[in-house]
């Protein structure tokens, strides 16, 4: 069945079933029926006030909710398409039958892809990568903004997708955050340009391999129009590229924080500069911005400023408008934020670093490093980031459910460094953890929250950790 754009009559007499009703699932069902759709159902297990509130709204509209115990437990009958949660794995009951029935099954990103008003339509500048991918959206919305286009980050950041696509008042361009859930079950998206920053495991379970988690990245250079964007310092992004069906003419460009070759954006000293997208590019490289304008100028938040500074320069953003939007961005609390000074010792909250992957990149931001670690790892392993930060680290606080997955790799790769094992899992452990990180510490390094887990163990979310690392920061300072 063909529904290519949202004035297609199909939308009519389309059965669609909408698992989940979570804010994508409503954000589905709602666009739905804006554009005509006639059979909605959406399915979701949960039951809340809040829930049953939103679907007596959207039954008045002429929809179907069905919330409760077992309500996701059998697709019905009659059913054209399924637009699924981004959390539901392709394991849930409800997309095994419809896989074994051979219906289609979408995201809620190809819908809004085929929900799109062609003669409106903006471009889509799109991101994903394991870590980096909302900071990438955020700073490249920035510079869009900076050079005067109206512009917006949506998807897995900022505003839902579907919203942004039925506004009536059209964008110039969205800046689109991907997850590897989200490009799973999308097929017919087609990129203005798009870039994987980095590749390393995570929601391998979710997936059912590493491949198989790289593949779903890999989706959101299919169909892409301009740019294929991949990491110089990442061999599987470029692959990525190389094995992707594009658009005729889309160019394959790099970043890396090196001097860049042809085709590539990258670093001469201090400065940012771009070979890619200017025409002396074999002899010459444009300046868009210096280190100073990346704040803060790490090693990873520096590769992030690339990835959307080669996102705009492929839109055609000019230079000025690279710096000025870099300069203008503020990373978002809980990563790599700056909090306090106490004593000569500087203490930094990254606590959005919830994978190995990512607290290496912060680690190995800074030369001398008391770092604070641990949480639900969710079967990852440490042995890497160990070997590649053990010169840097002064000493190790740990805390949370699987501290003991990241002491063994401690005593496999830097049995010197000094590790003190925080046992106490109450929310409250923190102001602990930051006094023994404190008697660790001299002057001049860095007490660094990188965790290197999730936070569920101890905290809500990330967040409340981050908080909870600060005022403990503050209250050290004040007291010291």
């Amino acid at each position: 069945m063909s529904l290519e754009t949202r004035t297609d009559d199909g939308w009519a007499t389309t059965r669609f079933v909408v698992g989940g009703f979570g804010t994508a699932g409503y954000a589905c069902v709602d666009s739905l029926l804006q554009v005509g759709a006639e059979h909605v159902i959406a399915l979701d297990d949960r039951d809340t006030e809040a829930l049953r509130e939103q679907a007596q709204v959207l039954e008045t509209l002429g929809a179907t909710i069905k919330l409760g115990e077992g309500s996701t437990t059998t697709l019905p009958d009659e059913v054209d398409i399924v637009i699924t949660s981004p959390g539901w794995s392709p394991n849930t009951p409800l997309l095994v039958q419809a896989a074994e029935r051979g219906v289609p099954i979408w995201s809620e990103i190809e819908l809004a892809w085929r929900l799109r008003d062609p003669a409106n339509a903006a471009p889509w500048l799109c991101v994903t990568g394991t870590n980096g991918k909302t900071t990438t959206v955020q700073m490249l919305t920035s510079i869009l903004t900076a050079a005067g286009r109206r512009a917006v980050a949506a998807g897995n950041v900022g505003l839902p997708l579907l919203e942004v696509v039925m506004d009536p008042e059209p964008y110039d361009v969205i800046a689109v955050e991907l997850s590897s859930y989200q490009l799973h079950y999308t097929s017919s998206m087609s990129a203005h340009s798009a870039v994987v920053l980095n590749l390393a495991p995570d929601h391998v379970d979710w997936h059912g391999s590493m491949d198989a988690y790289a593949a779903d990245k890999g989706r959101i250079y299919e169909n892409c129009q301009v740019a294929c964007i991949y990491n110089v310092a990442d061999e599987a992004t470029e692959e990525l590229v190389q094995n992707a069906d594009v658009i005729e003419g889309c160019r394959a460009v790099g970043f890396t924080l090196g001097t860049p070759a042809i085709s590539m954006v990258g670093m001469v000293d201090d400065l940012l500069v771009d070979r890619a997208f200017v025409e002396q590019r074999a002899s010459s490289a444009l300046e868009l911005a210096a280190l100073k304008d990346v704040n803060p100028p790490a090693p990873h938040n520096v590769a992030n400023a690339l990835a959307a500074a080669a996102l705009a320069r492929a839109f055609g953003v000019p230079a000025t408008a690279v710096r000025d939007g870099l300069r203008a961005f503020q990373l978002d609390k809980h990563r790599i934020a700056h909090v306090a000074d106490v004593e000569g010792v500087t203490y930094v909250d990254d606590s959005k670093a919830t994978n190995p992957h990512a607290a290496q990149a912060s680690l190995l931001a800074y030369e001398h490093v008391v770092w604070i670690a641990g949480g639900q790892a969710k079967g990852a392993s440490f042995d890497e980031l160990v070997e590649a930060a053990k010169l840097r680290l002064r000493g190790v606080v740990l805390i949370g459910q699987d501290r003991q997955v990241i002491a063994d790799a401690l005593g496999r790769h830097a049995p010197d460094v000094p590790v003190i094992v925080v046992e106490s899992t109450d929310t409250g452990a923190m102001a602990q953890v930051v006094t023994e990180a404190a008697k660790l510490a001299q002057a001049g390094d860095t007490v660094l929250l990188a965790p290197g887990c999730a936070s569920w163990d101890m905290f809500a979310n990330y967040g409340a950790r981050g908080d909870a690392f600060a005022e403990a920061v503050r209250r050290l300072g004040s007291t010291g």
